[in-house]
């Protein structure tokens, strides 16, 4: 079935609008929010499912709102960063004329600290995301800028020793520093195998049911 005339030509007249490069950059800040809130949604959603149902307690309406919560803090965050981040860049390219290198880490830095610079388990997994990934790039820039030497050998077998050698010291005698959900991962691969009563919690269950 044809589309009614009005709305082939409002469709016309909204396609011509965006392809007019006037609005460029705020037609991108509202992509880039679109963006971002599907992005969100794609990475926490079947993140809170698995984790929820896997180490919440609670009844079935509570998981489900703790799930979407969780999946819309994540969303909205990360909508409203790419938003303030498109737009605080496009601000100072337009104030001096040019694009800077400084102004993306500006616009970052001030996105950052306005989105998620309250302190909530959300913005603490997506931090600690982005650090373990920071620090793999800064390593790799140094390396390639000359600033750090480039190793002879390949320095990824002492990295994950170290690594896991820290997070299990940690894990059993510093608890607490940990964040919540890597204590209730750890807690289930290294603490719940410790304890059975007979083949049902050995090999099908992790736990003894209430009931028995």
């Amino acid at each position: 079935m044809a589309a009614p005339p009005q709305l082939r030509t409002l469709l016309l007249a909204i396609n011509a609008l965006l392809r007019k490069r006037r609005y460029h950059a705020a037609l991108s800040m509202l992509k880039g929010f679109r963006n971002g809130a599907v992005y969100g949604v794609k990475i926490r959603a079947p993140h809170a499912l698995v984790m929820t149902f896997l180490f919440r307690s609670g009844s079935l309406r509570e998981k489900l709102w703790a799930i979407l919560q969780a999946t819309y803090t994540h969303s909205r965050n990360l909508a409203s960063f790419v938003f303030t981040y498109k737009g605080l860049c496009a601000l100072q390219s337009h104030l001096q004329g040019e694009t800077y290198q400084v102004h993306s880490f500006v616009a970052a830095f001030l996105g950052g600290v306005l989105v998620f610079g309250n302190n909530n388990n959300i913005n603490s997994q997506i931090n600690m995301y982005l650090m373990s990934r920071l620090l793999f790039a800064l390593c790799r820039l140094g390396v390639g800028k000359g600033y750090i030497p480039e190793p002879r050998w390949d320095p990824f077998p002492l990295f994950t020793g170290l690594l896991w050698g820290l997070v299990l010291w940690l894990f059993e005698y510093h608890r607490p520093t940990l964040q919540p959900s890597l204590q209730s991962s750890m807690t289930y691969l290294y603490e719940d195998s410790n304890v059975w009563h007979d083949l049902s919690d050995f090999l099908i269950y992790s736990k003894r049911r209430p009931s028995e």
